[in-house]
């Protein structure tokens, strides 16, 4: 579900998984440009600039490529074109909250599968008929990424459903699935622009694989909106793609934050479960991860905390934001750790 957006002064805000660094100044420059009188018309309903820009990126054609406003959008469209079967959709018992909202939504019957006792994804465990798998890689919100040999040997046993791979956290360190689409037109992968190219804001998703995949998405798709993707978002989108060495730059930044800040919780006796993402999933064996994330919001800081389920309420998930937020977080920490032992 969407995260917390509070109005308060001074705020370190740690919850949403934000890219704490702006986008490329090439994206700024190309909405600057759109500004202009071409946007008393229609933007271009297949988004024909974007999907080549994006199968360029990749490596594939046009024809494999569905883009959408914000990945949700395009998860949405997924649930609904091509995830609906007698049989029940897979999904882990911990993972992206939306899955289970898009199955009572569109009718569609699920089984989840736990994740083991580390909180990992055990691929063993979807080897069995099903109408469908889906699964964030890395996970959410525990971060934990599967390998690309993990998922090809799941391809492999699986060619009767669909296989979606929700990489919206992909590009902090987590191997992609993309190159596996050539070989498995059962693969369907999909991304966003909000985490890794500083678009939260601008809401652009896309959808990667086989073109039949695609076709049945965009039938989907043109039965409610014929223009999802506006002139700005097109513009800034492309630009985003072309601007590669800032993305290499800012992604190796919070990747650097990533391991700097899992050190320092680590000190602090905190247990961080591995993360190939833009955020960690920690835990303190001697304090509540309610009280603790109320406790920093006392102190303007503020990090997601999940009630439910009961299995991962002692964790926090914390957003990596700039040093100077991880220095905040941390003061506070130690505020809440020394108050309570003494």
């Amino acid at each position: 579900m969407p995260g917390e957006q509070p109005k308060l002064h001074n705020l370190i805000k740690l919850n949403t998984n934000e890219n704490p660094y702006g986008p490329s100044p090439a994206v700024l420059a190309a909405l600057q440009a759109e500004a202009a009188d071409s946007l008393r018309l229609y933007p271009d309903p297949d988004s024909s600039r974007l999907k080549a820009a994006i199968a360029d990126y990749h490596g594939l054609q046009a024809n494999q490529v569905f883009v959408g406003n914000g990945s949700d959008e395009v998860l949405a469209h997924v649930f609904q074109a091509l995830l609906k079967h007698d049989l029940p959709l897979l999904f882990p018992d911990i993972s992206y909250s939306f899955y289970p909202v898009y199955c009572g939504l569109y009718g569609i019957d699920y089984q989840t599968v736990p994740l083991n006792d580390q909180f990992e994804i055990v691929i063993d465990d979807y080897l069995r008929p099903n109408g469908g798998i889906i699964f964030p890689n890395p996970n959410a919100p525990t971060g934990i990424p599967l390998p690309l040999s993990a998922i090809e040997r799941l391809l492999q046993a699986n060619h009767q459903s669909v296989v979606v791979v929700d990489e919206a956290y992909v590009d902090f360190g987590t191997e992609s699935a993309v190159s596996l689409i050539h070989r498995y037109p059962n693969l369907l992968v999909t991304h966003t622009y909000s985490k890794a190219r500083s678009l939260a804001g601008l809401r652009v998703g896309y959808a990667l694989g086989d073109a039949a995949l695609i076709e049945a998405l965009v039938r989907v798709k043109d039965s409610f909106n014929s223009y999802p993707i506006d002139r700005f978002a097109e513009a800034g989108a492309i630009a985003a793609l072309q601007d590669e060495a800032y993305f290499q730059h800012t992604r190796a930044q919070v990747m650097a934050s990533r391991s700097a800040l899992v050190a320092e919780l680590t000190q602090l006796g905190f247990e961080v479960l591995p993360s190939g993402a833009n955020f960690i999933f920690a835990r303190h064996p001697e304090y509540d991860g309610e009280q603790l994330a109320q406790g920093l919001r006392e102190q303007a800081v503020i990090v997601r905390h999940f009630k439910k389920p009961t299995r991962i309420a002692s964790f926090l998930r914390i957003t990596i934001g700039k040093p100077e937020a991880h220095t905040a977080l941390i003061a506070a920490l130690r505020t809440l750790i020394k108050a309570t032992r003494t």
